[in-house]
C-alpha cells in the first residue's frame, strides 16, 4: 500500500530530522518549482543513484529528503547544472555528465597511458555498450560476444570499454601513433619480459646521464633554483600578494627573472652546458634542449634493439609519453606550444621561477613504472575477446581483409557473423590536426604521416568548404563500414554539432537519426571549462 504524506514525514525521524519527506515524483516537482527550471523524476533518481542526496525507502517507495534537495541546488554541483540548463537547453541529459566521477575513475587504468586531445571519457562508451537500461537508455543494444566498431578510433577508448564487457571490437584510425596507442592498451603482454626490458634500459640511462656534467649541473640548478624561490617567492605567502594587490607581479618577477637568469648562464658556463641544437627544423631540435635530445637518442636506440615486438611498442610508448613532458616549453603553454624556452623563467603557473628540463631520466622512471602498473590492471579485469586498431582510411578500407593480416581468427568472426554496430566520436570540423599533436613521436619514430587523410583537420578551417567535405567523407565513412554491419545495426556517433551537419550525413548515407542524446560535457581543459554540449546521434538504416 503506498505510503501517505503524513505517514512518510514521520518515519525515521531521529536520523532524518523534521524536514518534509517527498517522493521521486513530488521531489521533481517541488525542485522544478524552487529552481524555476524543469526537473524531471530522471533528474533526481540520477542524484539518489550518485550519491547526491540521501533516499530512505518504505513499501517500495523512494523517499528524499527535501532539506537535503535544496542543499544541493544551492551548492556549486546543483547551480552549475541550472546555469548550464539556461545556457544550453532543458533537454541536456545531466545524467550523462558523469560528474559524481573522479578523475582517477575517468582516466582509470590504461586509459591513461598516453595524452591524447579530443577523447571522450571511458563510462560514456560503457553507458551505450552495456547491458543497462535507465529512464534516458530504455534498450540494450550491444551484448557480450558482440562486435562492435570505431571506424575513427582514436587512442582506443572503445576498443578498452568494449573487452572490459566481453565485446569484440574493431578500430581504424588513419594516424600511425594513434593505432600504435591503442593496441598497445588492449595488448596482452609477458610482464616478465616488458618489466625487465624497462630496468635495463633505465639503468643505462642513468649510467649515461651521469657519465656526463648533466646531473651535477641539475643538481646544482635546482639547489640554487629551491634556494631563490624561498627567499624571493615564498609558498603561499607572494601568492597571497599577489591575489590581493599588494604587489606588482609583473614587475617584481621580471626583475627577479633577470636577477635568476644571471645565476642559470653562469652555471651554462661552469659545466660547459650546450643548450641549443642545430637548425634542422625538425620537431626534435626545435623543441627539446641539447641534453634532452640526446638522452632521447639514446633511449630509442636501446629500444630498437627490442625483440619481441609486443613489448617494444609499449616501451616506445612510455618513451612517447616521456619526451612529451620534456618539452622546452613554459608549464602554462604544456597543452599549446608558443615559443622554446632555453633558460630559467617566471612560471605564471606556479608564481616562482621554474626552468626547462635538461634530462628525462625523472619522467621515464615515473612513466615506466606507471605503465606497467596499469597493463597489469587492466589484464586484471580483461576479458578474452579480441581486439585491434588497423592503420588505413575508413572511406574506403575493406575492413576483413585488413583484419586478416594481423589476425586470420579475427577475420574468420567477422565474416561469418558481422559487425553489430558503431561506436565512435568522428572528428569536429576544423578543431585538431591529429598528426600535430604527436609531431615529437612521429619525428622520433619515423612514422608515416597520413595527414591528408584526416577529416576536419584544423588546418581546412571550419567554412562552407570545409564543412561540405567534412559531410562528404563522414557519409563516406558510414557507406563503407555499412558493409561490414549486420542488417539491424545501431550506430553512435559522438559530436558537437555547431554547424547541424548530422542530419545531412544521416541522409547521404542512407541512415536515420532515429534518436538524440545531449550531455554536458564537463571540465574539457584546464582553461576551458565554460558550458558546452555535444550530441550522441543514435543511427539506423533508412526505412
Amino acid at each position: 500500500m503506498p505510503v501517505s504524506l503524513s505517514t512518510k514525514n514521520n518515519i525515521n525521524k531521529e536520523a532524518w530530522g523534521e524536514s518534509k519527506l517527498l517522493t521521486i515524483k513530488e521531489a521533481s516537482e517541488w525542485a522544478s518549482k524552487y529552481t524555476g527550471r524543469k526537473i524531471t523524476p530522471s533528474n533526481i533518481s540520477y542524484l539518489v543513484q550518485y550519491g547526491r542526496v540521501r533516499k530512505l525507502s518504505e513499501d517500495k517507495v523512494i523517499l528524499i529528503k527535501m532539506d537535503e534537495l535544496r542543499e544541493y541546488y544551492d551548492s556549486n554541483y546543483g547551480r552549475r547544472e541550472i546555469q548550464w540548463k539556461e545556457k544550453l537547453g532543458d533537454d541536456l541529459n545531466w545524467n550523462l555528465s558523469f560528474d559524481y566521477l573522479k578523475e582517477s575513475d575517468t582516466t582509470k587504468h590504461v586509459h591513461r597511458l598516453h595524452p591524447y586531445k579530443g577523447k571522450f571519457i571511458p563510462q560514456l562508451v560503457e553507458y551505450f555498450l552495456d547491458e543497462h537500461t535507465d529512464d534516458f537508455k530504455k534498450e540494450v543494444y550491444f551484448h557480450p560476444g558482440d562486435i562492435v566498431l570505431d571506424p575513427f578510433c582514436g587512442s582506443g577508448t572503445t576498443l578498452v570499454e568494449a573487452n572490459e564487457l566481453g565485446i569484440n571490437a574493431i578500430g581504424i584510425d588513419v594516424s600511425k601513433f594513434n593505432s600504435m596507442i591503442g593496441n598497445v592498451k588492449v595488448g596482452k603482454y609477458d610482464f616478465e619480459d616488458l618489466q625487465s626490458t624497462l630496468n635495463r634500459i633505465t639503468e643505462l640511462l642513468r649510467n649515461f646521464v651521469n657519465e656526463s656534467n648533466i646531473s651535477r649541473f641539475d643538481n646544482e640548478l635546482s639547489v640554487e633554483l629551491a634556494s631563490f624561490n624561498n627567499k624571493f617567492f615564498p609558498s603561499p605567502e607572494f601568492k597571497y600578494m599577489v591575489a590581493n594587490k599588494e604587489i606588482d607581479e609583473r614587475s617584481y618577477a621580471s626583475a627577479k627573472e633577470e636577477e635568476f637568469s644571471r645565476i642559470y648562464s653562469n652555471l651554462i658556463k661552469k659545466y660547459n652546458i650546450e643548450v641549443t641544437n642545430p637548425k634542422t627544423g625538425k620537431f626534435l631540435d626545435i623543441w627539446y634542449l641539447k641534453p634532452v635530445r640526446a638522452e632521447i637518442d639514446f633511449v630509442y636506440n636501446l629500444v630498437k634493439q627490442i625483440d619481441n615486438s609486443v613489448t617494444r611498442n609499449a616501451v616506445m610508448i612510455v618513451l612517447s609519453r616521456t619526451i612529451r613532458s620534456c618539452r622546452a616549453t613554459t608549464h602554462s603553454d604544456l597543452a599549446t606550444l608558443i615559443e622554446p624556452v632555453t633558460s630559467s623563467y617566471y612560471c605564471t603557473k606556479h608564481r616562482k621561477i621554474c626552468r626547462p628540463l635538461f634530462s628525462i631520466l625523472g619522467w621515464w622512471e615515473r612513466y615506466s613504472e606507471d605503465t606497467v602498473s596499469r597493463l597489469k590492471e587492466f589484464d586484471r579485469i580483461r576479458t578474452g575477446t579480441s581486439h585491434l586498431c588497423l592503420t588505413g582510411n575508413s572511406m574506403d578500407m575493406n575492413i576483413i581483409e585488413s583484419t586478416r593480416v594481423m589476425n586470420d581468427e579475427f577475420a574468420k568472426l567477422l565474416d561469418k557473423r558481422k559487425i553489430d554496430g558503431i561506436f565512435s566520436s568522428p572528428p569536429y570540423v576544423g578543431m585538431i590536426d591529429y598528426h600535430e599533436q604527436h609531431s615529437y613521436a612521429y619525428d622520433l619514430f619515423g612514422l608515416e604521416k597520413n595527414s591528408s587523410l584526416e577529416i576536419g583537420r584544423m588546418s581546412l578551417g571550419q567554412g562552407i568548404e570545409a564543412r561540405s567535405r567534412y559531410v562528404y567523407n563522414i557519409a563516406g565513412v558510414l557507406r563503407n563500414c555499412r558493409k561490414y554491419l549486420k542488417d539491424d545495426y545501431d550506430i553512435f556517433l559522438v559530436a558537437n554539432d555547431k554547424f547541424n551537419l548530422y542530419p545531412r550525413i544521416a541522409e547521404k548515407a542512407n541512415m536515420t537519426i532515429i534518436e538524440q542524446f545531449r550531455r554536458p560535457v564537463l571540465n574539457r581543459t584546464e582553461k576551458d571549462k565554460g558550458a558546452y554540449s555535444e550530441t550522441i546521434f543514435h543511427l539506423k538504416e533508412r526505412a
